[in-house]
């Protein structure tokens, strides 16, 4: 599906989807946790690419982070400027991300490739690395799978993957994978996380 496809889907249901996860206590500790010890490694810009309605972008603003929250869905940057007012958020896609290239020190992508289809997935992370500085880091959150499969997500559909699969393409794409996280909470789909380095080009 396109960009444009989910973008449509979550606007007709940003302002539910905002009551239920658009505050930062609507996130697992232990995720606030990982996100906050692999930010505290960086020194420049970062983008949450992909922010929603804005929670991780306030949560590293309020950590000292120099951050901007991107996101394709209008209603979710209003809202987001809305609530956090202090914090940076401008419009775009994971496809052209508003930056220069070898830009940024790092690039959270937290659930934000959840429903690009595998065929456009190397596109969205070789568009990542072209953004991030040589040594620059990536944080990327999805769900994870015994086997690259769709699912009827809530919203629209997206994908389970394995974490060797992620890894792959990661490495595909330039990156250095530095360590992953996996966990299970009852009632939830399993979750993974992946910290990759940006490799030289």
């Amino acid at each position: 599906m396109s960009s444009e496809t989910v973008a449509a889907a979550y606007s007709a249901r940003a302002a539910e989807y905002t009551s239920l996860f658009g505050s930062i206590t609507s996130t697992h500790r232990a995720d606030q946790q990982l996100v906050l010890s692999w930010a505290q490694g960086l020194s420049g810009k970062v983008i949450d690419a992909g922010c929603g309605p804005g929670q991780w972008t306030d949560f590293l603003h309020s950590a000292g982070a120099s951050v901007e929250g991107v996101d394709l869905v209008p209603e979710f940057i209003e809202t987001a400027k809305r609530n956090y007012p202090d914090a940076q958020f401008s419009l775009g896609s994971l496809e052209r991300l508003p930056t220069a290239d070898q830009s940024l020190a790092g690039i959270l992508a937290w659930y934000s490739v959840i429903h690009t289809p595998p065929s456009s997935l190397g596109a969205v992370l070789n568009e990542l690395a072209r953004c991030i500085k040589p040594g620059g880091s990536l944080l990327l959150g999805f769900f994870e799978g015994p086997a690259m499969e769709q699912f009827p997500h809530a919203v629209t559909p997206a994908y389970f993957w394995p974490v060797e699969d992620m890894t792959a393409r990661l490495q595909q794409a330039g990156f250095s994978v530095e360590n992953t996280h996996s966990r299970v909470d009852p009632g939830a789909r399993p979750h993974a996380a992946i910290v990759a380095r940006r490799a030289d080009p």
